[in-house]
């Protein structure tokens, strides 16, 4: 489709709407732009975002004869697709992309794709690094921050793109297609918004549906609905495993992760030579370096980022210690499995913070893992009355509920002792308390590092 001078939607005013809206002034269209907070400050709104000065704005409710004429819609990620408003523009044959399909459209070079419920940032993060110690132009974008939309259109053939790609950016994807998609994991989440696992899988699974049998798909070979989907794709599949031996792919043998080509093994890499804790880490590491060998990075380039690697930031995070404690930032844990991978990097008694925002989510699991690692789970937020329900169900009675933020960090503090972990790593979202997990973990490490030691 070629949008010059058609009329497109772009739904939302925040960060990926103005992306999207740059990104289509730029090539000579016609925006309007829509957000169905009737009560937006259109004055602030437009002093804030100069791109939006001379857009027609709609707020509220977008009605049949403001539908008429479009040519396109463009949805933010967190613009649910099953909105009444989104049927209209169904019903009205009127395409519907989100931000990564606009920014694909406009993108020169290749693209590598990365999702998954849990480790898409970490995975992203050292992808993006390693691509950048080998190749000159390299753009990391995505659900890591930086909308695809807001570098698309300084791209060019030699670009490298690697993209962290959430399940709100795969419902509207139409071409999309990545030389180098992966699947890290598929975990309960977002059911909310999807409303059943079904779908969701699906959703996740549609990262590889454009590729080509001479693409890669580099999937979680203990994940067993990603080993299933990996016999059905007619593309070339890449697995890494951190239990048993592959024949070709990337696996973890003992302390030493390997890399099967299959005709020759080579060894990539000590895990004791990383700076990044855990398991789950040890599978972002093998499904970074499968993406970087199926996109031609020799494997000493990728060695020498994987040393010197650091974690990324609210992702079991090493903030400070105080009195012999040891604090950890944990706040991209927003679901109960991202969470449990929280407890098992712990290698001392935590006391734990958790709760947040509802996602209709389970917590049995949790609970479970904490296998008697855990001393003291402090909660708060939405669901704080049923995790505590749910601990108790299971055994666990060494909980305190909190009021505040700031009161849960002090409980922890008061209640440990030298050799304890503190962690935050919450199991939830941080909506209602927090604008994002990113505030939730600043605060938490601006409030840590001010506690006093006497």
């Amino acid at each position: 489709m070629d949008l010059t001078g058609k009329t497109v939607l772009v739904v939302g005013s925040g960060i990926s709407g103005v992306a999207a809206t740059e990104l289509l002034k730029k090539k000579n269209v016609n925006v309007v732009l829509f957000d169905g907070n009737k009560e937006l400050d259109l004055t602030a709104l437009r002093e804030k975002h100069p791109v939006f000065a001379d857009v027609k704005i709609i707020l509220g409710e977008l009605t049949a004869e403001d539908r008429s004429g479009l040519d396109l819609v463009v949805l933010s990620p967190g613009v649910p697709t099953d909105l009444p408003m989104v049927e209209d523009l169904k019903k009205d044959g009127i395409p519907i992309w989100g931000e990564i399909e606009l920014a694909c459209h406009f993108a020169k070079g290749r693209i590598v794709a990365i999702t998954g419920t849990n480790g898409k940032t970490t995975t992203t993060a050292l992808c993006g690094e390693i691509m950048a110690n080998y190749y000159r132009d390299v753009k990391v974008v995505g659900n890591i921050g930086i909308p695809y939309t807001s570098v698309a259109a300084d791209t060019t053939d030699e670009t490298v793109t690697v993209a962290e790609i959430s399940s709100f950016q795969l419902e509207t994807i139409h071409t999309f297609h990545p030389a180098v998609s992966a699947i890290l994991n598929i975990t309960p989440d977002h059911l909310n918004r999807h409303h059943t696992m079904e779908c969701y899988i699906k959703t996740k699974e549609r990262i590889a549906e454009n590729q080509t049998e001479d693409e890669v798909c580099v999937l979680n070979y203990e994940d067993e609905v990603l080993r299933a989907f990996g016999e059905t794709l007619h593309t070339n599949v890449l697995y890494f495993s951190s239990s048993q031996k592959l024949d070709r792919g990337l696996y973890l043998d003992g302390e030493d992760i390997y890399y099967a080509d299959g005709e020759n093994t080579t060894k990539v890499i000590n895990v004791n030579e990383l700076n990044i804790l855990g398991m789950h880490n040890y599978e972002n590491v093998m499904a970074a370096t499968g993406i970087a060998l199926s996109l031609g990075v020799p494997m000493d380039k990728i060695v020498e980022v994987l040393k010197r690697f650091q974690a990324v930031e609210h992702r079991i995070e090493y903030v400070t210690e105080k009195r012999g404690v040891k604090f950890y930032n944990d706040s991209k844990g927003t679901n109960p499995d991202a969470a449990i991978k929280g407890i098992c990097a712990m290698n001392r008694p935590t006391l734990l913070i958790g709760g947040g925002y509802d996602k209709q989510s389970e917590y049995d699991e949790w609970i479970e893992s904490f296998g008697g690692k855990v001393k003291l789970l402090v909660l708060i937020g939405q669901t704080r009355e049923k995790i505590a329900a749910c601990a108790r169900a299971h055994g666990f009675e060494n909980i305190v509920l909190c009021d505040t933020f700031e009161e849960a960090i002090d409980t922890c503090y008061r209640n440990a002792v030298s050799g304890d972990a503190v962690l935050l790593s919450p199991a939830c979202a941080s909506w209602g308390m927090f604008k994002n997990y990113e505030e939730r973990g600043r605060i938490f490490k601006e409030y840590v590092r001010a506690l006093k030691e006497d």
